[in-house]
């Protein structure tokens, strides 16, 4: 039937009666509430319908039923829709906040709708006896890993309490983005940190704390957050500010910061050292490299030399022509040798 609700908006059949009623209701929580709406029987092939619209929800069919008599009945374990002679009854039965909302009687004809009724239900809770709700903050400076405790402090009147049980707190964080808060911390039913007020004995005085080793990421506002009688009621907020110090500038220069910072120089030195002997080292090596090489092109270069002039060394052959021996010569034992000619000629 929602379906058709919808469709019927969609096609603009919908309209308003100049004679519509409409009109406010209060009750209080947990009261029974009763919506009716005129039926007229004479009006065959109508069909009403209860509907209501909550904020941030899609509209809800609570019952239906024809304009003719009919026994039928839609029922929840809270709502009751039914016919009654003559109207058409919306009943509600232990009314809680969530039932505050718009609620129509409608009535259905093919594709012709009108609104019969319109009520603007409100349901109204116990008034909190919560009368204060006070954050302390830290007196001294946070820093990274120091223990900070938080201190919410609740007042309220015990004579006027109005509501079953006992409250709960919890811690909520919106970070410095202002972004939406989110639950760190949950004391739940704490009624033994509570104590009377010496000032008044009608008032109350719950001290909740909350501790924790800090860090960077938990900077932001800590705001202390009471439920009660169906309520949150939130405190002031405390903002935390986390101070980052850096460690060589810290003004306090105690023994392990300038150990730190001591051998943090330390290292730097002897890093230094060593680059200048690695690299010291590495130029020895390559003027050693160079010089080896400049030697061996060297002696390269005057073996090369020394070939070329062996190749190029001259050489002679010698003819030799024997004279016929005189007649003196022919006593001699030995002959004498006489060279006639020398040709030279160069091997390249």
């Amino acid at each position: 039937m929602l379906i058709i609700f919808l469709l019927a908006l969609l096609l603009r059949a919908g309209r308003c009666t100049d004679d519509l009623i409409f009109e406010t209701k209060t009750v209080d929580v947990g009261a029974e509430v009763k919506l009716t709406c005129i039926r007229q029987t004479s009006d065959h092939g109508a069909n009403l319908f209860w509907i209501r619209l909550v904020s941030g929800k899609f509209p809800e069919t609570l019952g239906k039923t024809f304009s003719f008599d009919y026994d039928g009945v839609n029922k929840t374990p809270r709502i009751t829709a039914k016919q009654e002679p003559g109207t058409f009854l919306l009943q509600i039965s232990g009314a809680e906040l969530s039932d505050t909302g718009l609620y129509y009687c409608i009535k259905v004809k093919q594709l012709d709708m009108e609104f019969l009724k319109g009520t603007f239900l409100i349901i109204k809770g116990p008034e909190p006896d919560i009368t204060a709700i006070i954050q302390v903050p830290p007196s001294d400076p946070v820093r990274p890993g120091d223990s900070v405790t938080l201190q919410c402090s609740v007042l309220f009147d015990s004579e006027k309490k109005t509501c079953a049980g006992d409250h709960s707190v919890y811690w909520f964080r919106a970070g410095v983005n202002k972004s939406h808060p989110s639950l760190i911390y949950a004391h739940g039913n704490s009624g033994d940190q509570c104590e009377k007020s010496p000032e008044a004995q009608s008032t109350q005085k719950c001290v909740y704390n909350f501790s924790k080793t800090v860090s960077s990421s938990d900077a932001g506002t800590h705001y202390c957050a009471v439920s009660t009688c169906g309520e949150i009621l939130f405190g002031n907020g405390t903002k935390l500010d986390i101070e980052v110090v850096s460690m060589c500038d810290s003004q306090e220069n105690d023994a392990m910061v300038l150990l730190l910072c001591a051998a943090l120089a330390i290292s730097l030195i002897v890093i230094v050292v060593l680059a200048c002997a690695i690299i010291k080292k590495s130029c020895y090596y390559c003027n050693a490299r160079v010089s080896l090489q400049t030697n061996a092109a060297a002696a390269s270069g005057n073996q090369q030399s020394q070939q070329r002039n062996e190749d190029s060394l001259s050489y002679s052959s010698v003819n030799f022509t024997r004279r016929k021996p005189g007649k003196a010569a022919r006593k001699k034992e030995t002959e004498e040798t006489i060279y006639t000619d020398v040709r030279a000629f160069v091997i390249n």
